[in-house]
Parts: structure tokens; sequence; C-alpha cells
């Protein structure tokens, strides 16, 4: 079965708010099997609303429309919902006892304006909100459901998790639809889909799909798959992730379940560091304090890290961090010989089993034709030797920034795992 999500709202289209409601009613279909093949935003105007109702209904089993039912002149959803069904709108005596009573548990008496919250569709199936005064509705037209939510978020979230999947569940067959993700570091998307071609050519016989996702310094491969057996579904999926597991184990970082929180590398470091029981510092230049911003954004952090320095300028390498002035004279900061005192000297002012170092050309500008934009050393210290990698990315001074923060996260994670 497929659906169809229509948010409706001004203040969507010109881009005041962020529509985290269709992402996240999306997410939450698939879950219960169903696909959505349309999402679509409309402002507060009838005719608009009206046009993409009908569209809906020739194209989608489900319509899920949040926005547009609050009780001032500008939510017409309910008004425009009335005319599409041919019918017209009433009080609803247990809404209308619901919004007196969410307006007397705050001490306050119900305007003529919210007592209109009560109004719905007649031949409608109300779906009482006990977060809010606007009720959801169900309505069915030839093949189709619309149901229509409220555009609040915490409303609308409390509506389908509690009333509207549980009845949509109890009422219809659903396939499984199955989503694995592959997280990778280290390769562009271009070269990864060189490398994985014929595992990918391979794919679309077994009736799975493979969706490149990429992002800076990491490459998402989701793979998806519908059905009826969930557990046939998940071990055909996991058949061709150990297959691509001979062909690029070395970028693979990780793997993200559908619906749960992506698991990001520093989180994953993190853990890795603690299992251990060793510690980690940090000598940032060309990603400023921004790997350590990552670290301390995880709660129990203070377990593993011990701190960073952040020396920008050539002063602060040599005076805070001890590099020396002959290595900054002779190579540059942005050297080998450079990052390796700082990850060394920084693991030995910490006393901590790891370090890492970067300095690179984050840009704009200070590009030279040896080290162009984007140039970037990255040293890995440990109390038995140092690793330094040499790594050229963009022009991009944000994605720089971001790049190698990810490449360094991943040489320590490689480096923690042996």
């Amino acid at each position: 079965m497929n659906a169809e999500i229509l948010t409706i709202g001004d203040e969507i289209l010109i881009g005041q708010i962020t529509n985290t409601n269709s992402v996240w009613i999306a997410q939450q279909l698939n879950l219960i099997g169903i696909s959505v093949n349309y999402i679509t935003s409309i402002g507060d105007n009838e005719q608009q609303i009206l046009e993409a109702l009908l569209a809906a209904n020739k194209r989608a089993d489900f319509v899920f429309i949040t926005g547009g039912l609050g009780p001032t002149k500008d939510d017409i959803t309910k008004k425009v919902l009335a005319n599409y069904f041919k019918t017209s709108l009433q009080i609803n005596n247990d809404v209308l006892n619901d919004v007196t009573r969410f307006f007397a548990i705050r001490n306050k008496e119900v305007s003529e304006i919210n007592k209109n919250q009560a109004l719905v569709p007649i031949g409608c199936t109300v779906i009482r909100n006990y977060q809010g005064t606007a009720p959801a509705m169900w309505l069915e037209k030839d093949k189709s459901v619309f149901i229509s939510m409220p555009g609040v978020p915490f409303e609308m979230k409390a509506l389908m998790t509690e009333q509207i999947l549980p009845k949509i569940k109890a009422n219809y067959k659903l396939p499984v639809i199955y989503h694995k993700t592959i997280l990778t570091q280290g390769i562009g998307e271009s070269a990864l889909a060189e490398k994985i071609e014929g595992w990918e050519s391979n794919l679309a016989q077994k009736n799975i799909k493979l969706a490149y996702l990429p992002q800076p310094g990491i490459v998402r491969l989701r793979l998806s798959i519908i059905g009826e057996n969930e557990n046939q579904l998940k071990q055909l999926i996991q058949n061709e992730i150990d297959e691509l597991q001979k062909l690029i184990s070395d970028y693979i970082y990780g793997f993200e379940n559908y619906g749960e929180e992506q698991p990001t590398l520093h989180e994953i470091v993190a853990a890795l560091l603690i299992k251990a029981n060793k510690t980690i510092s940090l000598a940032e230049s060309c990603t400023g304090g921004y790997i350590a911003s990552l670290f301390t954004s995880i709660p129990g952090i203070s377990k593993v890290f011990l701190g960073s320095f952040v020396p920008y300028s050539n002063e602060a390498k040599s005076q805070l961090v001890g590099v020396s002035n002959e290595t900054l004279q002779k190579h540059g900061a942005v050297s080998q010989q450079c990052v390796n005192e700082l990850a060394v000297n920084t693991l030995n002012k910490f006393n901590s089993d790891y370090c890492i170092a970067v300095s690179g050309v984050a840009g704009p500008d200070g590009g030279t034709s040896d080290k162009p934009l984007g140039f970037v050393w990255i040293a890995i210290a440990n109390k038995n030797n140092c690793k330094e990698y040499q790594f050229q990315f963009g022009d991009n001074r944000s994605r720089n920034i971001i790049m190698t923060s990810n490449a360094a996260l991943n040489l320590l994670r490689k480096e923690l795992l042996g």
C-alpha cells in the first residue's frame, strides 16, 4: 500500500519553519509497511488544497494531512475538506467536551472561536486529541483514506502513535518494508560505485534497491526490500552485506537500523575508547576544536576525553604544544613533521593513550601550488608510535573541517580495532 503526505501552511512554503512532520510520518509509515510515494506542501489556499486532495485521491491508498486545523481564519483545512467531500461542518459534542476540559484545566474560559475547534465534517470518523484542541479526522473516498491531523508536532505524533497507526495495522494487511544502511568513510561516491558495480548489478534480480546517501567524508548505502516475511528479508539483506564487506571492509565503519538514530563516527570511537579503557587528547589546528566539540557532545565522555589544544597560529604550535621552530621554518605548519610533533607532544602533555593531531589548509584562501586548498595532514599517536596521513579535500572551508574530522576519527577507529 502507498501513501501521500500533504503538509498545509504558508509558513512551510516561505521557509519560516522546517517540515519535520513529513519526515517523521514517512518514517513511521515505512516501519509498518506503507510506502510513501509523494510528499506535497501547500499554502493556505483553498483551490491549491482542493487540487492536491484530488491528485492524491487518484494515486494514494492513504493521504496524511497536517496543518490548517487551528481556530483562526487562516486555518481552512476543515472547510476545504467539507467542500471536497461534499458535506458540511457540525459540532461534535465529544470534541466540544474535550476542548472545554482543556481550557478548564488551565483555568480559562472557552471562547466562541475555540468552540469552533469542535466543528468537524459530517460523516468523518473523529479521532480525539488528548494533547490539544483540534481533533484528527478520518475520511474515505473511493479507495483512499484521508487522515487530517493538527500540524503541532507533539499533538500529531501522539495521535499517530496512540490511535491512527494502531487503527491502520488492525484493519489492513500490510507488507514488510525493511531498510538497512551501511556507513562508509574514506572513499567518494563515484569511486565507491565503481568498486561495487558488479555486486550492485545483482541486486535488482533479488528485488533489493540500493540508494547512495553522500555527505562530507561519508557515504551511506541504504539497502531496501519489500516482502511478507521479516526474518527472510533481514537474512537476504544480511547476505548482501556479507558480500559487500568482502569488497569494501576497509571503508565500512558501522551500520544504521532504519527508524533508529544514525550512529555517528565520534560516538562509535568514544564507545571503543570506553570499552578499551583508553584515553584520548587532541591537537586541532585546521578543525579549530570541532573534533573536541563532537566528543564533548557525548554524555560520560570525561571517562576517556582528557582535553584538547587548538594551536591555530605557529606561535601557539610552538609555545603551547612545543613544535620546534626548526620544523615550522623548514617544513611549515601543514606538514608531516608538524603534525607528528603536535600529536606526540600533546599525547605526552596530557599523558593520554591516544592523540589525534590535524593541520591543513581549510580555505577559502592560503593555498599554494604544493599545498592547495583542502591539503591536510592527520597524525594518530599512541605511546608506542605515531602515524601520519596526507589528504587532499576540496576548496570549501566548512566541508574541509567536517571531512578532516571524519577522516581523523575513522583513522583512530581503525587503530583501536588493531
